[in-house]
């Protein structure tokens, strides 16, 4: 957890000893278990949330084209909301053409100058031959101007809950202030799969033919018979060879990010061992029922102290076979409370750690309602939280408001 998210966190409830000893006899993968050539890489259970293995995976860097899945997101947002269909057309301007077309000498569609693209090529544009040119189209057709279009990927970041990636262009193009994390980079990934499948598909195709030219997808996870479906590779000399995978096999899906290697048969090997080894590796455990209480919340001056906490959804985690090395969980929410709280609220995240890697977290909501107390615990309340918010102060100064907070 970084300092600033660990300031904005104003309570962490004390009644999870229980879950610690209970998560800790499942145990997890030991530090220095799985090695990897790759300077940042991540890999995640889709399903549940857990991290199977993280490194430097918070550590900002370079996105190259991989940068191209915000591109596609963006896309996708705007088909969501209702402001582009599928049967839309852009057109290519010379700025596209010259930047990111044949004269760039880079990744490129082959579109003509002029020309109209209907979307679902200039999607594959994208995807598929990762054409600077087909983005950049598809930047000033949306936004006006790619500078413009940059700008809303980096406010759509924000809303969909990155809060390190900064985006400057639309084809990955380097630009010293443009970065990631390959954590983002997964969570980017799982939230377009999750709300745009139709769209992740093109990630999944092998080749496409455009204006007589037909060009290989560059993932080469796609031809290695692993179940992979995606995503999207990168390079640039700033950032080595990175690659976004994803993998499905009996039912269980897992994203993978690697970056910083030195060949892009190196991204595809080391991004196919770290599947295979997060496939064939870990067992999963149920840890809480859909609303079964995980925790408590303080209310401040309610008819009740404190509400109970459970998520909406079975909690479950991966864990590795035959290791017991100790978890750690605890829950942090924003507090305290005050009423009157509804039942379902959103307000509290289940955190489960393993040394420094955060491993899984779980949205937690009240597992009820509490109305505003008498004017007697109000009062005892507020003296209470007068002085432990002194203390709270005292400790860690004054902290900001959450990301995405009035």
């Amino acid at each position: 957890m970084s300092p600033g998210a660990r300031d904005v966190l104003r309570a962490t409830l004390s009644l999870l000893v229980a879950l610690v000893l209970a998560i800790a006899a499942l145990g997890t993968r030991p530090a220095g278990a799985f090695e990897t050539a790759a300077e940042q890489a991540f890999l995640i259970d889709a399903s549940t949330g857990t991290v199977l293995f993280a490194q430097d995976a918070d550590v900002l860097m370079v996105p190259a084209s991989m940068a191209k899945i915000m591109t596609v997101e963006i896309i996708a947002e705007e088909i969501r909301r209702g402001r582009l269909s599928q049967d839309d057309a852009f057109t290519v301007s010379e700025n596209a053409w010259r930047t990111g077309g044949a004269p760039s000498g880079g990744s490129t569609m082959f579109a003509e100058v002029g020309s109209t693209i209907a979307l679902p090529d200039l999607l594959r544009g994208i995807v598929v031959h990762s054409g600077n040119d087909a983005s950049i189209a598809a930047a000033e057709g949306i936004a006006g101007s790619e500078e413009a279009f940059a700008r809303m990927m980096t406010r759509h970041a924000r809303e969909i809950g990155l809060e390190r990636s900064v985006w400057r262009n639309a084809t990955g193009f380097h630009h010293p202030e443009q970065v990631t994390t390959a954590r983002e980079l997964a969570k980017l990934t799982l939230h377009l799969m999750a709300e745009s499948p139709e769209i992740y598909a093109i990630f999944g195709e092998e080749s496409f033919a455009w204006n007589g030219i037909t060009q290989r997808n560059r993932n080469d996870l796609l031809t290695m018979n692993i179940g992979a479906d995606g995503v999207k590779t990168g390079f640039l000399s700033q950032s080595g060879y990175g690659l976004v995978g994803s993998a499905v096999r009996d039912g269980q899906r897992l994203v993978v990010v690697v970056n910083g290697l030195e060949t892009a048969r190196a991204r595809a090997e080391e991004a196919r061992k770290l599947l295979d080894w997060g496939f064939r590796a870990f067992d999963r455990r149920r840890l809480f029922e859909a609303g079964e209480t995980v925790g408590e919340a303080q209310v401040f001056g309610g008819e009740t102290p404190h509400v109970a906490l459970a998520a909406a959804e079975p909690i479950e985690i991966l864990v590795p076979r035959g290791d017991d090395q100790r978890l750690s969980a605890r829950i942090v929410y924003r507090g305290p409370l005050m009423p009157p709280v509804e039942a379902g609220t959103p307000v509290g995240i289940l955190r489960v750690t393993r040394g420094d890697t955060l491993v899984l977290e779980a949205p937690l909501e009240t597992a009820g309602s509490v109305g505003q107390g008498p004017v007697s615990r109000r009062a005892v309340d507020g003296l209470w939280e007068l002085g432990a918010g002194a203390i709270r102060r005292a400790i860690f100064g004054d902290p900001d408001p959450l990301p995405g907070a009035s």
